[in-house]
């Protein structure tokens, strides 16, 4: 069995779809944060030099190890020449 039958099979329990759902916006974020940054061509030392926090920080964003609050993602984003936009679908 490779990793997407198993990802298949596991989504079929509704608990699982529930917690897989919840998790993939954090993980979408952190995924254009860092390919945001890797296209500046900055560092996370130099990402959070930007921002005004430490090293770590960024990298605890980008592991998905917390979720963030809306005011750091927000500096994050002018950071990188962005603006956050947070909708409801």
């Amino acid at each position: 069995m490779n990793h997407q039958e198993v990802k298949n099979k596991l989504l079929q329990s509704p608990e699982v779809k529930n917690e897989y759902d919840a998790l993939k916006i954090i993980y979408d974020i952190k995924k254009e944060i860092i390919q945001l940054r890797l296209d500046q061509g900055l560092s996370q030392k130099d990402l959070a030099e930007k921002v005004g926090t430490k090293q770590s920080a960024i990298s605890r964003l980008e592991s998905g190890e917390y979720n963030p609050s809306i005011e750091f993602l927000t500096k994050v984003a002018h950071a990188l020449g962005k603006e956050l936009h947070i909708n409801f679908h």
